[in-house]
């Protein structure tokens, strides 16, 4: 795993939860992998803005925490799924009340993209 020049404050329950689900990308990550097992190209194909190489930073942090887990379907073919495991399965109510919570800030998001929309 990554050395950080900052440690992570062990002491800091919210520290440690931002260190293991926090980035632009694990979140949706844990989001997708709901639903059930998905192929790294049906991940990738579902944040095409994301460059592979973070994708697969986070998808390798992901794994290092126990959160997902690679299951090689056939060797031959390279076929891989990941899929959430027993503790990534503990994060769905905070995932799924993130979502609820932007869906309900959606209105106010929009509110303020079109105040700069109209500033520029």
């Amino acid at each position: 795993m990554y050395n950080k020049k900052i440690p992570i404050d062990l002491n800091c329950g919210f520290r440690i939860a931002i260190e293991v689900i926090g980035g632009k990308w694990k979140p949706y990550f844990v989001y997708e992998l709901l639903s059930g097992p998905k192929r790294p190209s049906e991940l990738r194909r579902r944040m095409p803005e994301a460059s592979e190489r973070v994708l697969a930073q986070q998808l390798k942090e992901l794994m290092e925490y126990g959160v997902i887990e690679k299951n090689v379907i056939d060797p031959v073919c390279k076929h891989t799924e990941y899929s959430l495991t027993a503790l990534g399965q503990t994060l769905i109510p905070i995932i799924e009340q993130l979502r609820e919570w932007g869906n309900g800030f959606r209105p106010r998001l929009e509110e303020i993209l079109d105040g700069k929309s109209e500033e520029e």
